[in-house]
């Protein structure tokens, strides 16, 4: 599966990097593409061995940190890399994340899932910020309470879907507590149900938003227009 430069443009997340100097936009945008890449391998169904695409891309990070990648992409984020330190745990988690959802893993309680939030969306907000030269306890904890708003908005958002491909990302713990198992959101069962599992979700996600816009205000107003477009 060949990336695609592009892709950046196409998300909802595009518009916030012009606000940004063009070498700033230019590692975003490489960063997004590695990060779009690895999504696709895991949700297109043109993919014919996602698990072998993601061990490819694993050896190429490392080739990247080694000092002799072998993808277009690879060469770009070598020079990002070296431009704006990111560290190498920004990719090797991210595909972590990837074969998690690969394997079907389920999630015995929310801070079960937390481990999954941190891998597909903490990560990726850290990443952010060391590009935009936000570095430190501060921005880790902005990458955190955002990244996880985020991610719980999509699980939200992509319940049918996400079903449709045998993945139930809401929590054991919650569907108990309102009479439910896997099976039924597997099966679309218990729709009220699962809407009163989701409004709690909602709710978490809401306390992490606030929690992160209230983190912005600790950091450069310029820097954080990325931050608030996501947001």
């Amino acid at each position: 599966m060949q990336p695609n430069k592009n892709a950046y443009k196409r998300s909802s997340f595009g518009p916030a990097f012009f606000f940004l100097s063009r070498r700033r936009r230019e590692a975003l945008a490489d960063y997004y593409e590695f990060c779009r890449l690895m999504d696709d391998i895991v949700d297109e169904p043109d993919c014919a061995d996602p698990q072998a695409e993601l061990a490819y891309w694993e050896l190429e990070i490392r080739r990247v940190y080694g000092g002799n990648p072998q993808t277009d992409l690879g060469k770009r984020l070598k020079k990002d890399i070296q431009a704006f330190l990111l560290p190498q745990d920004r990719f090797l988690l991210l595909i972590e994340g990837m074969r998690a959802d690969l394997e079907g893993r389920f999630y015995s309680s929310e801070q079960a899932l937390e481990w999954y939030l941190y891998r597909v969306a903490v990560i990726v907000g850290a990443a952010t910020l060391d590009i935009l030269g936000i570095k430190g306890k501060e921005a880790d904890q902005l990458a955190r309470w955002e990244g996880m708003a985020v991610q719980l908005t999509n699980i939200i958002r992509d319940v049918p879907e996400d079903s449709r491909r045998g993945r139930v990302y809401l929590p054991d713990d919650l569907l108990v507590r309102f009479g439910l198992t896997r099976k039924d959101v597997l099966e679309n069962r218990s729709p009220r149900a699962v809407a009163e599992v989701l409004k709690v979700m909602a709710g978490r996600a809401e306390v992490f938003y606030q929690k992160a816009f209230l983190q912005m205000g600790k950091f450069n107003r310029l820097k954080m227009i990325p931050c608030r477009v996501m947001g």
